[in-house]
């Protein structure tokens, strides 16, 4: 697979159903991840405009998406498009959340927090992938990527494995010192090969927590 430049692999695409929205975190930065009614993807700064809650905490309805606290309602842009308080108000345009450019493919919601070229591709996209687990792993992403034979300066890959068969891996940089795990099994698959998969990837944590622990305690002793 090609260099991910400023792609981020958020949340596995079957764990976003329509109307809902999860919290994601890329680098420190917190992201709001919905999908509306007619299916479509949005990525957003996890911050209402309004008094700052958390747009995670919110909810989708009519299309939008509805800040819990006041329940203010953005649409698919991001300008507001209700109100409560003032239901004959038209909001104006701008009022609105910090939308992300975001695709879908590979089964995963991405999101770009910078400028990007397309959306990597190339091998994954010969593929049809089955979801696997989505796990956090508090190691680096670049070390897990290392342990699990990605190539350097990559965050997704297509990975050869002698029992498991192909694997699709990605990695999101959730901060310093932890990141997200996705993993995907090429379609077919047997429940028991996911199975098998889903233990994998946690092998996968334990022994890179275990790696990271004994780097920190090093660390502290020097």
């Amino acid at each position: 697979m090609s260099r991910d430049g400023g792609w981020y692999p958020l949340v596995l695409s079957a764990d976003l159903e329509p109307c809902t929205v999860v919290g994601s975190v890329v680098h420190g930065r917190e992201l709001a991840v919905w999908r509306d009614g007619q299916g479509q993807a949005h990525v957003w700064d996890d911050r209402c405009p309004h008094r700052g809650m958390r747009l995670s905490l919110g909810f989708v309805r009519e299309g939008a998406l509805a800040c819990l606290y006041h329940g203010w309602r953005f649409g698919a842009d991001g300008r507001c498009v209700h109100i409560p308080a003032h239901p004959d108000l038209s909001p104006p345009g701008t009022i609105r959340a910090a939308p992300l450019r975001v695709a879908e493919g590979h089964g995963l919601v991405w999101a770009s927090v910078q400028d990007a070229g397309p959306l990597p591709g190339d091998e994954a996209a010969k593929e049809t992938w089955l979801p696997v687990r989505s796990l956090r792993i508090e190691a680096p992403w670049d070390d897990v990527a290392r342990a699990i034979g990605m190539p350097d300066g990559h965050r997704a890959g297509v990975l050869d494995r002698d029992v498991e068969g192909r694997v699709l891996a990605a990695l999101l940089p959730v901060g310093a010192g932890a990141c997200m795990l996705h993993v995907q099994a090429a379609a077919p698959a047997e429940v028991e090969r996911l199975h098998d998969l889903a233990d994998w990837a946690q092998d996968v944590r334990a022994r890179a927590e275990e790696r990271a622990g004994q780097v920190f305690l090093a660390g502290s002793v020097a």
